[in-house]
């Protein structure tokens, strides 16, 4: 079994704890270069993390003999022009989420891995957490009916500062397209692809140009309607979907580790699952696994597009 040897694109904050360790501890896995535009910022992270080498040019790491693989965990906007990179350069690639700053972009990315004959990974970690896996089996189960509708529902106070991922520009939208694309991609794995999508989009508190409050509905293929609500200039943190069934429904949290509720009409039952040290880490034994074919990664180009798919029908009007 042969070491997929990775290389880092945009060794910033996400690769400090969520992700990056998660490349050398997964098996038959590890990181040998890292890059950032910061040379001093690279070289720092390669000393505090054992890497052999550091870049500050993105194609110098995608040209590197010793990388076999590329992570790109830069900000949404450079997300394509790397993947080509890596794709015409012969390099499996992960790509951080969103996938793209929109549905074309990811369609251009698919389209480029596909000629180049290397497959493509989006960064929906969610797909392979214990917690999310056991609302998957609680649903595969029958454990509440057929699924009938499903709520979502996040509201966020507005941050002491605002970072890139307010500034569409960079992010492909505000914080709904940063945090909302998981649960709009766990709910794809779970449910399956949505196929209809109608909502509004809009600036409420004026303090940066992205939006701060989107709504919408949603019509999964299965014929499973949605409905979700995310407000980021809200007085408090709230966070919970439910999927409801002909039996039961699941309540869950995306974005911490309350415990999964399943209640029925006979009982309620709490699942406290905690998450890994390194979220990034199961998703990427996937890649890992499928790159030596004895495994696959449920989160491709083709699914992660979808959900950027989804987000563009919701921001089209408030963007145009």
């Amino acid at each position: 079994m042969r070491t997929i040897r990775w290389g880092i694109i945009g060794c910033g904050d996400v690769t400090e704890v969520k992700s990056g360790p998660g490349f050398q501890k997964a098996r038959n896995s590890s990181l040998v270069a890292v890059m950032r535009r910061n040379g001093t910022l690279a070289e720092d992270y390669a000393r505090r993390y054992g890497v052999a080498k550091w870049y500050d040019k993105a194609d110098a790491l995608i040209q590197d003999p010793d990388v076999d693989a590329v992570y790109i965990a830069t900000p949404p906007y450079a997300h394509k022009e790397y993947t080509i990179q890596c794709a015409q350069a012969g390099k499996p690639v992960y790509v951080e989420k969103p996938m793209g700053m929109n549905f074309a972009e990811c369609q251009d990315m698919i389209q480029t891995c596909q000629e180049s004959g290397v497959p493509l990974f989006v960064a929906y970690y969610r797909r392979t957490l214990p917690r999310f896996l056991k609302i998957k089996e609680l649903i595969d189960a029958g454990a509440i009916g057929d699924i009938r509708g499903v709520i979502m529902t996040l509201y966020m106070p507005l941050p002491d500062e605002f970072d890139w991922h307010y500034t569409p520009e960079v992010g492909g939208g505000g914080k709904f397209v940063d945090m909302g694309c998981h649960t709009l991609d766990f709910l794809d794995y779970v449910l399956g692809p949505i196929r209809s999508v109608a909502g509004f989009a809009g600036n409420l508190g004026g303090r940066y140009p992205a939006e701060d409050i989107v709504t919408g509905t949603f019509e999964f293929e299965s014929g499973v309607q949605a409905v979700g609500i995310w407000s980021f200039t809200a007085f408090e943190m709230f966070d919970k979907t439910e999927i409801m069934g002909t039996i039961g429904k699941i309540s869950f949290s995306s974005f911490d580790t309350k415990p999964v509720v399943l209640r029925t009409k006979d009982e309620v039952m709490k699942f406290p699952i905690d998450n890994p040290p390194h979220v990034h880490q199961p998703l990427t034994q996937t890649i890992v696994d499928e790159l030596n074919g004895t495994g696959r990664c449920p989160s491709t180009g083709e699914s992660g597009s979808r959900t950027n798919w989804v987000m563009d029908q919701l921001l089209a009007r408030y963007y145009d």
